[in-house]
């Protein structure tokens, strides 16, 4: 379980950063900076901060809620375009200065789950599988999880067939075949290699004599 030995490691003010949504096909990455203020974090709420991945959806949702008292949480994106225009890892640290700008508090130290370092106006550091380690990186992961499933799910409304409100935009059965219906979306990334080959015409066939 994640605990706070990497925030005390540290000095001053500790955030945590997570991301979500590298993988998908459709819709934007989302970055989430938190920090916890441990004087207000009651310890049935600690106990229970994890790994989103390791959360149910509505038990990630409980603990963002609860998150609202004792926490300073700001959220950050970048859009299906931009992760065209900067590739994915350059998207992703977009929506990270985006989530750290959002914060409202510049931290002293940002831990950073992974092992590549977003250019930040502060000291990083990267932990890979920081958010089974540490409790704000885990808390970011929440938080990270939570907003970008219920944007997904508003796509879903608006852009319906794809199944995004289940699959989060991922490159399942259900999503390839909402591709086969109704082809390519507005929110699809199309950088991404089934979309791109989706949208390439077909190799003219060779003659043959």
């Amino acid at each position: 379980m994640p605990d706070f030995s990497l925030e005390d490691a540290a000095h001053g003010i500790v955030a945590g950063i997570d991301e979500v949504g590298r993988g998908p096909w459709a819709g934007p990455v989302v970055a989430a900076a938190v920090v916890l203020d441990r004087r207000r974090l009651p310890p049935d709420l600690r106990a229970r901060i994890d790994d989103s991945k390791r959360l149910a959806a509505a038990e990630r949702a409980r603990i963002l809620a609860l998150l609202a008292d004792c926490a300073a949480i700001g959220l950050g994106a970048a859009s299906n375009a931009e992760i065209d225009q900067h590739n994915i890892l350059g998207a992703t640290f977009l929506a990270m200065r985006r989530a750290l700008a959002a914060l409202g508090t510049m931290p002293a130290v940002v831990l950073v789950d992974g092992n590549r370092a977003p250019p930040l106006p502060c000291r990083v550091r990267t932990i890979v599988g920081g958010d089974r380690l540490s409790l704000s990186i885990a808390a970011a992961s929440i938080a990270a999880k939570v907003t970008r499933d219920r944007l997904m799910a508003r796509l879903a409304r608006r852009y319906p067939g794809y199944g995004w409100d289940t699959n989060a935009g991922y490159g399942t059965p259900g999503h390839r075949a909402g591709l086969a219906a109704h082809g390519v979306s507005a929110h699809h990334r199309r950088s991404f290699a089934p979309i791109n080959k989706m949208l390439s015409p077909a190799p003219e066939a060779t003659p043959t004599y």
